[in-house]
């Protein structure tokens, strides 16, 4: 039998579906006392794990790919770490008209994650944008946001931050950066194994996420924090959302073509540079905002949806951009071949 598919043209991601229903779950049934308590032990374990098969993951030949291209990945970092941050802090003036002042820290720190890997790889890949490029600029996102999220953070937000401290920054690192090296020591070993059975590592991927979802909106729940949004906020933060994401799509798009990138490399900084990682950010808000987690993280699952969302029909139009030329058309199957990844991250 013909395993089922989900209609193209449905516009939501089917794991947006998965993420609402935890939601959901978490709402009806929220994790309490000692099952609160088994659920963080097992969303903390869980993205280790994840970020170890990330180190195994990464080659050393895609890393010193990354490296020849420097002028490339350094422009993602400057709109992942800079741009969207300053924009972030813009972004104050909107309390309290359209924010409130925890959707403006959950805004804020939406800015300070890093980009995704897999959905900007798969983008580039449909747009025939250069892939290794869209691969090495999420990787090094992935890895420098490790370490400049939390410092960021500590800067940005400050005492607002729920738990931030010293303490958080450790947690993290212990968290995400050393299963991270680990993976890497170990690659050489298991690289292999990790390489042909992806889909586990997808299955882990997008079970970590759900797992840290529904952690972080049952303590929300058992906390209360859900009274403090009303229908007219979530409008409002959907609105700013949208123009933020807009802005940095037209930022990178047409900054890159002003640094004097061509098409390819364009593609890849635009779609590597406008998105930011769910997997990334809920396991360091959980760290960050503690009870507050399941409001911080609120624009961040938002801004995913509609990135996913605007970013489909963006490379499907760029796939069929007069500038291409023929012989980039005749060599897009390679291009998806390389880019194979899931849609979201």
């Amino acid at each position: 039998m013909k395993r089922l598919r989900w209609p193209r043209w449905m516009p939501i991601d089917p794991y947006i579906l998965l993420l609402l229903g935890t939601v959901g779950l978490a709402a009806l049934l929220p994790a309490r006392g000692t099952g609160a308590d088994v659920a963080s032990g097992a969303s903390t374990g869980a993205i280790a794990f994840l970020f170890f098969l990330y180190g195994a993951r990464l080659s050393t030949r895609e890393a010193m790919d990354g490296v020849r291209h420097w002028r490339l990945h350094v422009t993602v970092l400057a709109c992942t770490f800079v741009v969207f941050p300053l924009l972030g802090l813009a972004s104050r003036g909107l309390v309290p008209v359209f924010l409130t002042d925890p959707l403006y820290q959950g805004l804020l720190f939406l800015t300070l994650v890093p980009s995704t890997i897999q959905s900007s790889i798969a983008f580039t890949s449909i747009a025939r944008g250069n892939v290794p490029a869209a691969i090495c600029a999420g990787s090094f996102s992935s890895l420098v946001g490790i370490v400049v999220t939390p410092l960021l953070a500590a800067a940005l937000l400050g005492g607002s931050g729920g738990g931030f401290s010293a303490d958080s920054v450790v947690e993290i690192v212990l968290q995400l950066l050393v299963p991270f090296v680990a993976g890497q020591v170990l690659r050489r070993w298991i690289g292999g194994f990790v390489a042909r059975h992806k889909k586990v590592l997808g299955l882990v991927d997008r079970g970590s996420i759900l797992l840290v979802v529904y952690t972080a909106f049952s303590e929300g729940m058992v906390e209360g924090v859900w009274h403090q949004v009303s229908p007219v906020r979530l409008a409002g933060l959907l609105a700013v959302e949208a123009v933020l994401l807009a802005v940095m799509l037209l930022l990178t798009w047409y900054g890159a073509k002003g640094l004097g990138f061509g098409r390819e490399d364009r593609i890849a900084i635009q779609f590597a540079g406008s998105k930011k990682s769910l997997a990334a950010g809920l396991p360091m808000a959980s760290v960050l905002f503690g009870a507050q987690a399941s409001l911080a993280v609120l624009p961040l699952m938002l801004f995913h949806q509609m990135q996913l969302m605007v970013c489909a029909v963006i490379a499907k139009r760029r796939s069929r951009d007069p500038e291409a030329a023929p012989a980039e058309r005749d060599a897009a199957p390679v291009r998806t071949a390389v880019g194979t990844g899931g849609r979201s991250a």
